[in-house]
């Protein structure tokens, strides 16, 4: 069994082949979002505070957290934003950025184990990137691509992932704590992607013994009633080995699919956690504490 051990200063949290999977919550990113993107350039952190503990209220286990803002100082909004998050919850990090001194500025601000993402199958990256991870002795997201980009040949994006395994084992980096982006494609483009997908996956965790994650929303790009689709997408995902995903847990319709995912693969003792998220209400419970504060007030 493979388990990616990821902690916060108080908190552990296991990726693995037998543990429930793991939602990595993705909001805290600038991208797309120009008023987020001008608040933390300002250095206002209250909308990353609030996404970061609505995202584990909504029951997201890690969260990604990237500062990529053009024309600002990554590497120090990054780590000034990584202090923030980590002192109004307690859940484990990724560190998210593709410039290095970035990287390194959020590994320094960091208390705990964290996920860094990423590293690529390029020379350069796994010569810059791989070290670092090395140092903080960290895990790593390992994304599927290399200098020739993306292939939609999955044959090709597994040997991409070997390759970054076999190199991170020449830095003393064991297989556990290399996590592997397969690079799902959106099957709106590809009508075999999510096909492809699975293959990969059960190669990447049958073949290679690792861990994997994935950007969900990837899957669904330019169709209609995506939250749908990426919930099916990551139940199927689950059932086929991958082990976590980058996605918005403040979707319910995602965060269903992976519960009871989690549920048909065993991966929930007793159905605890999905009774949590949704039993009822018992109006009776309710009526009943009435009665008894009633009767306290008589006597």
């Amino acid at each position: 069994m493979t388990n990616t051990l990821l902690s916060s200063a108080s908190r552990e949290v296991v990726i693995g082949f037998e543990q429930p999977f793991v939602i990595i919550g993705e909001r805290i990113n600038p991208t797309g979002r120009k008023l987020l993107a001008a608040e933390m350039k300002a250095g206002d952190f209250s909308r990353v505070e609030a996404d970061a503990l609505a995202q584990v209220a909504a029951g997201a286990q890690v969260l990604d957290v990237n500062a990529g803002i053009p024309l600002a100082d990554e590497p120090g909004i990054l780590a000034e934003t990584i202090r923030r998050v980590q002192a109004v919850t307690d859940v484990p990090l990724s560190i998210d950025s593709s410039v290095i001194e970035a990287l390194a500025a959020g590994l320094a601000a960091y208390e705990g184990r964290p996920l860094l993402n990423s590293v690529t199958g390029e020379d350069e990256s796994l010569e810059r990137v791989l070290p670092l991870v090395s140092k903080h002795s960290c895990a790593v997201v390992a994304i599927s691509n290399d200098e020739t980009g993306i292939s939609e040949d999955i044959d090709v994006r597994f040997e991409v992932a070997k390759k970054i395994v076999q190199r991170a084992a020449d830095h003393g980096i064991p297989a556990s704590d290399v996590v592997v982006d397969p690079l799902v494609m959106p099957v709106g483009a590809l009508n075999d992607a999510g096909r492809k997908a699975m293959q990969l996956i059960r190669r990447l965790r049958t073949e290679l013994k690792v861990n994997t994650t994935c950007g969900a929303s990837n899957i669904s790009f330019g169709l209609p009633n995506r939250n749908g689709l990426n919930g099916v997408f990551l139940a199927m995902a689950a059932g086929a080995g991958m082990t976590s995903a980058i996605t918005n847990p403040l979707h319910g319709e995602v965060m269903l699919a992976v519960r009871g995912a989690n549920v048909m693969l065993g991966r929930d003792p007793e159905c605890r956690r999905w009774m949590q998220a949704y039993r009822e209400p018992n109006p009776d419970a309710g009526a009943g504490r009435e009665r008894r504060r009633s009767n306290r007030r008589r006597a």
